[in-house]
């Protein structure tokens, strides 16, 4: 893997968050072309990656074993219609980190075939090597390819697999939209810790650091969530009394229904960018 050829077309943050952990971990980066638009960001790539760079799609994925398409959902029917041709006569991997647009579509816009795909859906926290990902295989991807697949995307942190490409739109509501909802309650705590009298500073550093360590502890632990949520709960205590009131708002309820309506959303827009013929 750290010297097999790869190509990612578009440069944008996605691109850059896997490139930096690939290298961090070893690939080297004379074996990683990026295909970019933008000529400042073509020599930002090359300056701090030291990877090869190209204005031109084709160029990039000349030797390229896994080519990983990296572009916004909205111009991937563009970009696919450009390489299809290439594709299918090196029938190299492709990966597809376009949030929303299905496999179905975006293998028909490849020209079909027997050409390996799979989509990944990794969340904005690969920024910081700490995304959580979810992949899908076409039928056409073979068990070392799938190796491949998941190896790339590890380099900013964890992945699963889905056997069911629906299971991505529930995969986006959880953890695409995830932060954000990390980020409300984060939030909302700050601005009550304000209004009970700490300052900015203060409230936010034990916000984030508490949900840090939250989130430390859980990833760390062989216990549920909920197991631990009992153990930090003493009866007749603070905790207790906070998530009484949480639980008497219906914050679960509210939850499942946020999650609901962000599952959908992801299927309305699958829909519409599978509309492009």
């Amino acid at each position: 893997m750290k010297a097999l050829p790869i190509a990612f077309i578009g440069g944008g943050n996605m691109a850059r968050s896997l490139i930096g952990g690939l290298i961090a971990g070893g690939h080297e980066p004379g074996q990683i072309w990026v295909a970019e638009p933008d000529a400042a960001q073509r020599e930002f790539l090359r300056g701090r990656y030291g990877v090869h760079t190209d204005p031109d799609n084709l160029t990039a994925i000349t030797a390229a074993q896994i080519v990983v398409l990296a572009v916004k959902p909205q111009v991937l029917r563009g970009v696919a219609g450009q390489l299809a041709a290439a594709l299918q006569t090196r029938s190299p991997l492709v990966i597809s980190v376009a949030a929303g647009v299905r496999e179905r579509d975006l293998h028909r816009w490849l020209g079909g075939g027997m050409l390996a795909l799979v989509r990944a859906m990794p969340n904005t926290p690969a920024l910081v090597g700490s995304a959580a990902t979810a992949l899908f295989a076409n039928a056409f991807v073979s068990e070392e390819r799938r190796q491949l697949a998941e190896s790339l995307l590890r380099a900013v942190g964890v992945t699963v697999w889905v056997d069911d490409e629906t299971l991505l739109d529930t995969v986006t509501a959880l953890s695409g939209s995830g932060p954000a909802y990390f980020f409300l309650v984060m939030e909302a705590l700050e601005q009550a810790a304000r209004e009970e009298g700490l300052d900015e500073g203060k409230a936010r550093l034990l916000i984030l650091q508490t949900a840090f360590g939250a989130a430390k502890m859980a990833l760390e632990s062989a216990e549920s969530p909920a197991t631990l949520r009992v153990r930090v709960t003493s009866p007749g205590g603070t905790t207790e009394r906070a998530l009484a009131l949480l639980r008497e708002g219906g914050l679960e309820t509210l939850l499942a229904k946020a999650l609901e309506a962000a599952r959908q959303r992801s299927r309305e827009l699958g829909d519409l960018l599978g509309e492009q013929p």
